[in-house]
């Protein structure tokens, strides 16, 4: 058993020791949803004032309105009745640090793990590689704020999205852990 296995097995053996969660219904309580980066500096229960059973949380890279998160954003409303959504980039995002044709030729020579370092991402090791990279928008960000912008629009115009559902266009600072609204997404959200 690895060493993070272990750690995480036994993390959850004491955390169901004095569960007491299990009546929580399924439908978030505070009928909303984030959607927002899986970097693991960003804690959104703690950023956005959370417990168990208050909102969905969509975590992907770079937090972008990708086909799957607006298919998850949708069943949060159609189905577990969420009514306000945020869209939530962050400051010194991964997804800032290479493009598409980056991650097309690493993946193409290698599946191992890359490494950066000034001059940019190389692969650590020899093949094998696979082309399948070059099938797959890999949702890149240049500029966060126009990223942000990008998603809440794709959002709000995707024909299964009700147009009364407001859209939230916020960056989370990773230095000081505040929320900054991107006000043009906000405005194409309403």
């Amino acid at each position: 058993m690895s060493k993070v296995l272990n750690e995480v097995l036994m993390a959850n053996r004491d955390y169901a020791a004095s569960f007491d969660k299990g009546n929580l219904p399924m439908p978030p309580g505070r009928h909303f949803a984030i959607l927002t980066c899986m970097d693991a500096r960003l804690d959104p229960a703690k950023y956005a004032g959370l417990s168990e059973g208050d909102a969905h949380v969509i975590r992907n890279a770079g937090g972008r309105a990708s086909d799957d998160a607006i298919r998850s954003l949708v069943i949060s409303y159609k189905l577990l009745g969420t009514c306000e959504w945020f869209v939530i980039h962050h400051t010194d995002c991964g997804m800032e640090t290479f493009t598409d044709d980056i991650m097309r030729g690493l993946l193409g020579s290698s599946l191992k793990a890359a490494t950066v370092d000034a001059d940019g991402w190389h692969d650590c090791c020899e093949g094998p590689g696979s082309a399948e990279a070059k099938y797959i928008d890999w949702l890149t960000i240049k500029n966060q704020a126009e990223s942000v912008l990008e998603d809440v629009v794709r959002i709000k115009s995707h024909p299964l999205v009700p147009s009364d559902i407001p859209v939230y266009g916020y960056i989370y600072d990773v230095k000081s852990g505040r929320l900054i609204e991107v006000p043009e997404a906000t405005a194409a959200g309403k």
